[in-house]
């Protein structure tokens, strides 16, 4: 497809509000210098609604928005449990996690290991946590991201990387989390409203004119296998959705891990005003991630009656904007662009907090302020050219990047639970047993897939590898003196209390998830 001028028009419009919105909302105000609160945590004011909105931005990129309407458009409905059960997940990370967090006033995921545990697990997992950020997250989302605009505009890959690199830099790299999280509202607002009208334009299309209820009618009747929340072992796609397990198995260990202990996404609620606020934007997340299949799963099994004959399932998405009119095209392609921008700053501010205060600042602990903020920003720009350099050699013969990505994360993920969860809720943990866990967690992760069992689900790989990390962490704490002299974080005086506004919107996001399974089971 090609953009008209009004499209271009309308993109650059997008690119330059953006960036002079995030540049307003983070200036200095009175002389006052940014120190690292202000840059890496917002100076702990960020409001609920920048909270909600900023954790969906981190999250959706184009790997979901192009992955999960391919994932549409082959298994149908099933692939929507990766955001209906996320949902419930930030309610339980809202209520028990983030109290915890929030009490013991900390900057990074490293720093409340090294002060529930030691110096050295902090260490570890914080060039873990690098590691990952820079070769596989990053590097994932400029790729794909790239790769997105390619098959849209036709734009050369390598150009449309650097392009994307570049203004995400530029857009994030003054004002930290506090210039991303506070123009995601712009972001989100304007993601959904692209998704909404691809939607609406793909069912009415479907629907022979009749409007989007005739379309979804039609397509329940023409594809009703794709309407299935729980796939059966018969299901030529169990092995990625793996029937129960959906529900009671190994994706509650991803989403817990994902959005309670990845530092990208849970640095939003450490920058909170406070537990209230911070708990008010995790029910407004909750509530955006049960509209996200609408946006995004949902043109993907609308492009099967549209688009019946596609060689690749990733471009069911792409295909639906080719059939946008002029200027719609440029508004839903700008929200494309802002998917892959917002989740970008995300995680070049986290590369950025984590480098500066775990592994920068414990070998300077006399470091100014501003010192430490510069730093942050040249650990960002630096990830941002390693990303940049790296993204073709690294994705660029693959051609299901997102797959193998999942793939990887998974072998490390069951013993970050683990490690969190028992440092948590389980005083007697000990520092070593979280690194056998972690450890652990990649080696037979690995023994498993290519060694004792290659044909099980991932999904299931990943629950039982959570249980085998969580018994041997267990029984190697027990079987040292207990920790309690080394432990240097609250958790017992705790406040699991919250608001009846918290209470009422988690049982809303309940009750439509009971709804939902019950209606598409």
């Amino acid at each position: 497809m090609s953009l008209s001028t009004l499209d271009i028009a309308i993109v650059c419009l997008y690119a330059v509000s953006i960036f002079v919105l995030a540049q307003w909302v983070s200036r200095e105000k009175d002389a006052h210098k940014k120190d690292a609160q202000d840059y890496f945590l917002a100076s702990r004011a960020l409001p609920w609604w920048a909270i909600g909105t900023s954790l969906i931005a981190a999250n959706i990129s184009a790997e979901q928005i192009i992955g999960m309407s391919g994932s549409g458009y082959v298994i149908g409905l099933g692939i929507a449990s990766y955001e209906w059960m996320a949902a419930l997940t930030l309610i339980i990370v809202g209520k028990f996690f983030v109290p915890i967090f929030l009490k013991n006033a900390i900057y990074t995921m490293p720093e409340f290991l090294e002060r529930r545990f030691s110096t050295t697990v902090r260490t570890v997992m914080a060039i873990f946590w690098l590691v990952v950020y820079v070769f596989v997250n990053l590097v994932a989302i400029l790729w794909l991201g790239a790769t997105a605009v390619h098959t849209v505009t036709g734009v050369e890959v390598q150009t449309a990387l650097i392009a994307l690199g570049l203004f995400a830099g530029v857009y994030a790299l003054y004002g930290g989390l506090k210039a991303v999280a506070l123009t995601d509202i712009v972001q989100v607002s304007l993601l959904v409203l692209g998704g909404l009208i691809i939607s609406y334009i793909a069912l009415t299309k479907v629907g022979a004119g009749n409007g989007i209820v005739a379309g979804f009618q039609e397509l329940t009747h023409r594809f009703p296998e794709r309407f299935h929340m729980i796939l059966p072992a018969s299901s030529p796609h169990y092995k990625e959705l793996p029937g129960l397990s959906v529900l009671l198995g190994g994706m509650w260990v991803m989403n817990v891990s994902y959005w309670g202990f990845n530092q990208y996404i849970i640095q939003r609620a450490l920058g909170a005003k406070d537990i209230r606020e911070a708990q008010k934007g995790i029910v407004l997340a909750s509530f955006l991630k049960l509209l996200m299949p609408v946006i995004i799963v949902l043109p993907g099994i609308a492009a099967v009656a549209l688009a019946p004959d596609l060689p690749r399932p990733d471009q069911a998405y792409p295909h639906l904007m080719a059939m946008l009119p002029t200027g719609i095209l440029g508004l839903v392609f700008a929200a494309l662009i802002a998917a892959i921008v917002a989740s970008l700053g995300s995680k070049i501010n986290s590369i950025a907090t984590i480098f500066t205060m775990d592994v920068y600042r414990p070998l300077r602990p006399q470091t100014s302020q501003q010192k430490l903020v510069l730093v942050g920003r040249v650990a960002a720009a630096t990830a941002l050219v390693i990303a940049i350099v790296s993204a073709k050699p690294l994705l660029g013969s693959f051609d299901q990047a997102f797959q193998y990505i999942q793939d990887f994360t998974g072998f490390v993920t069951p013993g970050i639970c683990v490690i969190f969860l028992l440092g948590m809720f389980w005083a007697r943990c000990t520092a070593a047993g979280a690194l056998v866990a972690a450890i652990g967690s990649a080696a037979l992760s690995a023994a498993i897939k290519w060694w004792w069992w290659p044909t099980m689900p991932f999904m299931d790989r990943v629950g039982l590898v959570f249980v085998a990390c969580l018994g041997v962490a267990a029984a190697i704490s027990l079987l040292q003196e207990r920790p309690t002299a080394a432990l240097r974080v609250d958790l017992k005086n705790i406040d699991y209390s919250t608001s009846t506004s918290f209470k009422v919107g988690a049982g809303v996001v309940t009750g439509i998830l009971v709804v939902l399974y019950t209606v598409f089971w």
